[in-house]
């Protein structure tokens, strides 16, 4: 039998799902992490990045930063955090780490959402006299969105990715038969474990892009959609 009929074995073996530990358990804990982390990532990301696009100031800090942020080690981070949050805190710590892979892609994708804008799109809306609030919420938000989705389906990702190590620190979550079966080399456990993971990974990333793609306004549902999940975040 080779490993990946172990790992299907062990997936559909029935003591996988029940008790504290079964399969639902663990997707329940990793769907937890991921959806706290992608709001308050939302919340944060978002505002600022709708002001930088919309006033066009501060988009070189942005840039800075977003740059810097992809460049943590993400395992590291969450070690660091822990360690100075300390191990009473271990949620709160790896939540923030979370929290900080997923802000430069959102924050990339707001922005750049409203730069990709026709800028004679803005002038007809000022010329029609519509005020600063109302160019914003009825043309800029609107035709904005599809970008900020794609940085949301790269935020989610990246989350979703990063809260399989934090079985690591005692979360749970879909990345426990990973940590746990590298030390008892049953590679059939780390399979499951990953198979788990990449299959949330594609279900949402399919979710998204369908979102993504119903975002596009009617008027302009001809043309392509513009923006992968990587698109928001290269763009910075």
């Amino acid at each position: 039998m080779n490993v990946f009929a172990e790992a299907f074995a062990w997936l559909f073996a029935p003591e996988q799902w029940q008790g504290p530990n079964s399969i639902p358990v663990m997707l329940a804990q990793h769907l937890l992490y991921t959806g706290i982390s992608v709001l308050i990532a939302v919340l944060i990301a978002v505002p600022i990045g709708w002001a930088i696009g919309h006033t066009g100031k501060g988009r070189e800090v942005a840039v800075a930063f977003a740059g810097a942020a992809r460049a943590l080690p993400s395992f590291g981070l969450m070690i660091l955090l822990v360690l100075l949050f300390g191990v009473l805190q271990i949620p709160a710590a790896a939540v923030v780490t979370f929290v900080l892979l997923g802000i430069p892609p959102l924050l990339a994708g707001a922005y750049t959402g409203f730069e990709a804008i026709d800028r004679q799109v803005i002038d007809a809306a000022r010329a029609f006299g519509m005020t600063r609030w109302q160019l914003l919420w009825k043309v800029e938000v609107p035709l904005g969105l599809p970008l900020l989705i794609a940085g949301l389906r790269s935020a989610a990702l990246q989350i979703i990715a990063t809260v399989t190590i934090g079985a690591y620190v005692g979360l749970g979550g879909l990345g426990a038969p990973i940590i746990q079966g590298i030390p008892l080399n049953r590679f059939d456990m780390v399979l499951a474990g990953a198979i788990l993971v990449a299959a949330l990974a594609l279900l949402a990333d399919l979710l998204l892009a369908l979102a993504q793609r119903a975002s596009v306004p009617a008027g302009l549902r001809t043309a392509p959609v513009r923006g992968k999940p990587q698109a928001a975040a290269s763009a910075a």
